[in-house]
């Protein structure tokens, strides 16, 4: 099943679960996605694995970063319906507080759609969306846009 088609059915279903089920890292990360709004919402279930420093415990920024990158990801395959998924060409992470032992969410919006590439602004939060604890600029290569 091409990427277009798994996008069809989530939208369809509103299940997003074989969307994260066909990215390894995202599963391994415990990323659930659901549609709200008109947007996806995405949450990294907090599991042990995700602690960077034990002694506060803090999540690895490593995590946080992934979060983000495919929270943008995902956007544009949902709104723009590509071919493949996005790659990324550039990625630029703010780190604005400690993220604690605790469930992350994460939305992202895309700031501008060319023909070729397109720039995703993500932010991950906890408790408050207002303010995040990483947000993120990505520029991805966006390969056979239909829309």
């Amino acid at each position: 099943m091409t990427i277009v088609e798994q996008v069809a059915r989530a939208r369809a279903s509103g299940d997003w679960s074989a969307m994260i089920a066909s990215v390894p890292y995202a599963r391994f990360l415990g990323v659930t996605l659901e549609e709200r709004d008109g947007s996806l919402l995405g949450r990294m279930t907090f599991a042990d694995h995700l602690i960077g420093n034990p002694t506060l415990p803090a999540l690895h920024g490593g995590t946080l970063g992934a979060l983000l990158e495919l929270a943008a990801q995902f956007e544009l395959m949902y709104r723009a319906q590509t071919l493949m998924l996005p790659k990324t060409i550039t990625l630029t992470i703010d780190y604005l507080r400690s993220g604690r032992a605790t469930d992350t969410f994460v939305r992202a919006k895309t700031v501008r759609q060319g023909r070729r590439v397109a720039t995703v602004h993500a932010w991950a939060w906890q408790d408050d969306e207002s303010q995040p604890v990483a947000q993120a600029t990505v520029k991805q290569l966006v390969m056979g846009v239909i829309t």
